[in-house]
């Protein structure tokens, strides 16, 4: 199980490190329904990424079989495929950021997070978890990296957990010590969003080359 663990590690800290659902975590905490909204984004948070780690450690069983240290050229194409796309993000990351003197523009979505309800956070923090394309490539490369690693199921469940716990503290912290001491925490929350808003795209285009290049690592190693 360590080795898993270990070579899923860099996927959720990739994961963690997405100043997109820190912000909005960040700014549903500094809302007028802060506890409600803020619970059920993390929680839609942790179950996107449960769900879609999960169903790629299940697409890997119907591979080609084959011993867990030794060729799988199959896994070895998609993780090219999965590092690839990594790559391909990182550049539509850098192309996108701010030109100097430029202020970063919200998505419409955030502006309304003072009127959303806890279902409605609740479903945004699932698609942010498991559907944006970032989140799903590294939870796709972390889910084919557990199942593919020969561990039986005990394994293969706490393997998921520790990933998923991983990926999920940074939503996690926030909203764990905002809840307990809120007071404190407005104004630090406030402005770390502030400057993830306006760093967001070097250190998304930073965390995506560094990742799609260890994918790729992983894919060639396959062979």
């Amino acid at each position: 199980m360590g080795p898993a663990i270990g070579q899923t590690l860099p996927l959720a800290l990739g994961i963690a490190i997405s100043p997109v659902p820190i912000i909005a975590a960040v700014l549903m905490l500094l809302s007028p329904k802060a506890r409600s909204t803020s619970v059920g984004f993390l929680i839609g948070w942790i179950l996107g990424i449960i769900v879609a780690t999960s169903v790629f450690v299940l697409l890997s069983h119907v591979l080609p079989a084959g011993s867990a240290s030794g060729p799988r050229p199959v896994l070895g194409v998609i993780q090219l495929l999965l590092g690839l796309g990594l790559l391909f993000l990182a550049l539509r990351q850098w192309r996108g950021r701010p030109g100097p003197g430029e202020e970063p523009a919200l998505p419409n979505w955030m502006q309304a997070v003072d009127h959303i309800s806890f279902g409605g956070a609740l479903g945004l923090g699932a698609l942010l978890g498991g559907v944006n394309p970032k989140n799903l490539l590294l939870a796709a490369s972390a889910g084919m990296t557990i199942g593919g690693s020969g561990l039986d199921t005990e394994g293969v469940i706490l393997s998921l957990v520790v990933f998923t716990l991983l990926a999920a503290s940074t939503v996690l912290v926030p909203v764990v010590g905002y809840l307990a001491a809120s007071e404190k925490l407005a104004a630090p929350l406030d402005a770390l969003r502030v400057w993830l808003s306006r760093e967001n795209a070097v250190i998304m285009t930073v965390v995506l080359l560094v990742l799609g290049f260890v994918v790729i690592g992983k894919g060639v190693g396959s062979f």
